[in-house]
């Protein structure tokens, strides 16, 4: 999501990321097929991994997804617990916005 590589860029080969982050090849090539099963990476025969057209806007719109899903309601509910009122907690997320 952060452009760290473009659409149509090669990633990394499966070999090169298990060393650069000393974890097992398996795990990483696990993690490669799941991303091509999403349709974020494609396989390309000889040539590598390379970050499909419209992974970034897939990536978000999914990410979107999953946190008003999850991790909206998580936050409601701790905010709650606290007892936060509503309009503190929405002043308390524009502060910390407007510092991005």
């Amino acid at each position: 999501m952060d452009g760290s590589f473009a659409e149509g860029e090669a990633v990394p080969s499966v070999r090169q990321v298990a060393a650069d982050y000393r974890v097992n090849h398996l795990t990483v090539g696990k993690a490669y097929q799941e991303l091509v099963d999403i349709g974020l990476l494609e396989m390309r025969r000889g040539l590598g991994m390379y970050v499909t057209t419209g992974a970034r806007t897939a990536l978000t719109d999914n990410e979107q997804q999953r946190f008003i899903a999850e991790e909206i309601p998580a936050f409601a509910e701790r905010a709650d617990m606290l007892g936060l009122d509503l309009e503190r907690v929405v002043g308390l997320l524009r502060d910390a916005r407007s510092r991005l």
